[in-house]
C-alpha cells in the first residue's frame, strides 16, 4: 500500500473550551455520499476528553463543513467508569441506529487510571448519543485488569467481531508510569455481552522496545482482514503499524506495508498514530493523529497504490 499525505485538517483552538487541548483518535465514519464525519475526543485544558465531530467534504477532506458545537457524548456521572474522559472505539450501523463503542477513563487512588468500554446509541444519524447503560459493557477481567478497551468491530457471519486492547501493568519511563497493553479478539452475538476472555492476537515486539500496542482498527478487503494499530516504545516512538490475517485471529505483522511514514518536519514528524481508514465511492482515505497524541491536531492521506 502507498498513501499520499494531504496535510493537516484540524488544529485544537487552545481557547479554554471543551475542545481546547487536542483532537485524539480521529475515527472516520461515512455519514452519506457527500460527508465524512470524523468523530474525535476533544480534550479540554485538563486533558479530559469529550466526543465530538468534524464533518469534512467526502470529495475534498481538506474542506471542513461543520464542527460540533457541543459533545455528542459527554463524560459520565461522578463515580462512573467514564467520569474522567471518553475516547472513540468504533462505530457501526445497526438497523436504523448507530452504535458507538467508546472507552471511558476513571482516576483511582492506587493506579494511574482505569479504562473500560461502554456503548452509546444514536437514533438521529450520529448527531447525539445516549448511553446504553452507565456501566461498562466490557469491564475488567483477569485478562485485562486495568485496560479493556474496544477499538474495532465488524458484523459478519451473524455475529459481532471485536478487536480490543488489554492491559494489566505499567511501564515506568523516567519516573512516569505508562500503560502496558496488547491486542485481543472476541466475539458477541448481540454486540453487548461478552465472554470473560478473548484470544490474544498481537503482542508487543520486545526487540523493537515496545511496551504498548493497541487501538486496533480492522477492516476487510478481498476476504483478507487488515489491521492498523499504534505502538509505543521505551525510547519515545509512537507509531502506526500494520498486520494481515485470513481469519481475524492469527495475524502476520508487516509494518512496512502500512505505506505511510513520519514527515521530515511539521505536525506529523515526531509521532504518527491512530490511523482510521474510510472508503468513499471513488477514493480511500486515512485520517490520523500527528505529534503528541492529537495536540497538533489530525490530518489525512489518500490511497494511491493498493
Amino acid at each position: 500500500m502507498k498513501w499520499e499525505k494531504k496535510g493537516l485538517i484540524y488544529q485544537p483552538p487552545k481557547d479554554n473550551s471543551w475542545r481546547d487541548n487536542s483532537a485524539l483518535t480521529p475515527t472516520a465514519f461515512l455519514l452519506d455520499e457527500k460527508t465524512i464525519r470524523i468523530y474525535v475526543s476533544f480534550r479540554d485544558s485538563q486533558g479530559v476528553g469529550r466526543i465530538g465531530y468534524v464533518d469534512v467534504d467526502a470529495n475534498n477532506p481538506s474542506n471542513i463543513l461543520k464542527i460540533s458545537d457541543k459533545p455528542v457524548l459527554d463524560i459520565g456521572k461522578d463515580g462512573m467508569f467514564d467520569d474522567n474522559g471518553v475516547i472513540l472505539g468504533d462505530l457501526i450501523r445497526v438497523d436504523n441506529k448507530i452504535h458507538m463503542y467508546y472507552v471511558g477513563f476513571q482516576l483511582v487512588k492506587k493506579s494511574k487510571f482505569l479504562a473500560y468500554s461502554g456503548l452509546a446509541i444514536s437514533e438521529d444519524n450520529g448527531e447525539t448519543f445516549t448511553r446504553y447503560k452507565h456501566t461498562p459493557i466490557m469491564d475488567r477481567e483477569d485478562e485485562a485488569l486495568y485496560i479493556r478497551a474496544i477499538h474495532s468491530v465488524i458484523y459478519e457471519d451473524k455475529k459481532f467481531k471485536f478487536w480490543y486492547a488489554t492491559g494489566s501493568g505499567w511501564e515506568t519511563i523516567n519516573g512516569v508510569d505508562y500503560p502496558q497493553y496488547d491486542i485481543n479478539y472476541i466475539e458477541s452475538y448481540d454486540g453487548i455481552h461478552f465472554k470473560e476472555n478473548g484470544i490474544k492476537c498481537i503482542e508487543n515486539n520486545k526487540n523493537n522496545f515496545e511496551y504498548r500496542i493497541g487501538r486496533p482498527r480492522t477492516y476487510k478487503k478481498n476476504n483478507l482482514y487488515i489491521m492498523n494499530f499504534t505502538y509505543g516504545t521505551t525510547d519515545g516512538r509512537y507509531i502506526a503499524g500494520h498486520a494481515v490475517s485470513f481469519d481475524g485471529i492469527k495475524w502476520e505483522r508487516d509494518d512496512k506495508n502500512l505505506g505511510i511514514e513520519l514527515s521530515k518536519e511539521g505536525w506529523d514528524s515526531i509521532h504518527l498514530s491512530y490511523p482510521s481508514i474510510v472508503k468513499t465511492k471513488d477514493k480511500t482515505y486515512m485520517f490520523y493523529n500527528g505529534n503528541n497524541m492529537g495536540e497538533d491536531g489530525f490530518g489525512y492521506a489518500e490511497l494511491i497504490e493498493e
